[in-house]
């Protein structure tokens, strides 16, 4: 049976990932997180890695404060950098594969059209920064690599924009929202039924594993402000969005303006169908 570690298991996508694996009978998990295996050490990695045997390793860990990067890229670069480093590295020595999860905020944000996998980077933030260099690093350090890049992501777990939405819009009559910067929400259900799906294939033999750089969020393209318009409205709360720019929403951390993703490689090479956001955000609340 093909085996999978899973790291940063405790976050939203390893976490659904962990609530769909009982769906594929192939694959056998082994679920990390920071108290089972500290992923920037060498030498806990290099241990457990060489007792586990994974046959493909899915790092779902990650520094998501995008605020608090800012002030802190040491240590997000420790997270998202060396830690995936170590990953790549210590895989690549037992023949392992490696699923590594990055982000839009490798791009400016400054463009008109979808981004391509292999459309110019220039990352804006700390965040996104330290993501790039982890991208980097997972590829030179393990060639059977795998990078997937998400968008405005999701779930029932941990903290997100959806769950912040909600808690506000129940909290306060009137939510003040960007209007001028569009991107495609991400389930992160899909994300994790699109990563297991990938592997399973592989494993199966039905398909080949196509290393390089993919991207991955729902269809459809939506602003913040449309997107919380749908959360209040699908949770039937009757709290007024108001649309705001960016220039009246004083952040530490620059967003792109402009975060769509061209997903037609990953949906070509693994014949993945992607559900449309709002079709998504409704299974969200449904479940």
């Amino acid at each position: 049976m093909t085996k999978l570690l899973i790291t940063g298991a405790n976050g939203q996508l390893g976490s659904e990932i962990k609530k769909i694996a009982g769906q594929f009978s192939n694959l056998e998990f082994l679920f990390t997180d920071v108290a089972e295996l500290d992923i920037t050490n060498p030498g806990k990695v290099a241990a457990f890695l060489s007792e586990s045997k994974p046959d493909f390793l899915v790092n779902c860990a990650a520094y998501t404060a995008v605020d608090k990067a800012e002030s802190d890229e040491e240590t997000a670069l420790l997270i998202n950098a060396t830690a995936v480093s170590i990953l790549a590295e210590q895989s690549a020595k037992i023949n392992c594969k490696i699923v590594h999860i990055s982000t839009d905020y490798v791009f400016d944000g400054k463009a008109s059209q979808p981004y391509t996998e292999d459309a110019s980077v220039n990352p804006q933030s700390a965040y996104g920064r330290t993501k790039l260099e982890g991208e980097l690093l997972c590829m030179k350090n393990n060639p059977q690599s795998i990078i997937i890049r998400t968008a405005w992501l999701y779930s029932a777990f941990g903290n997100n924009f959806v769950k912040t939405m909600l808690r506000l819009g129940r909290e306060r009559d009137e939510l003040r929202i960007v209007a001028d910067q569009v991107g495609s929400p991400t389930n992160a259900a899909d994300l994790a039924t699109a990563i297991l799906t990938i592997i399973s294939s592989v494993a199966t033999g039905e398909k080949t594993f196509e290393t390089g750089i993919y991207h991955y969020s729902n269809e459809g393209v939506t602003s913040w402000y449309d997107f919380t318009v749908a959360i209040v409205e699908t949770a039937g709360l009757s709290c007024k969005v108001v649309p705001i720019t960016t220039a009246e929403y004083p952040s530490a951390t620059p967003r792109p303006a402009y975060s769509v993703m061209d997903k037609s490689k990953i949906k070509r090479i693994f014949g993945l169908e992607i559900p449309h956001w709002k079709e998504s955000l409704n299974k969200y609340f449904s479940e």
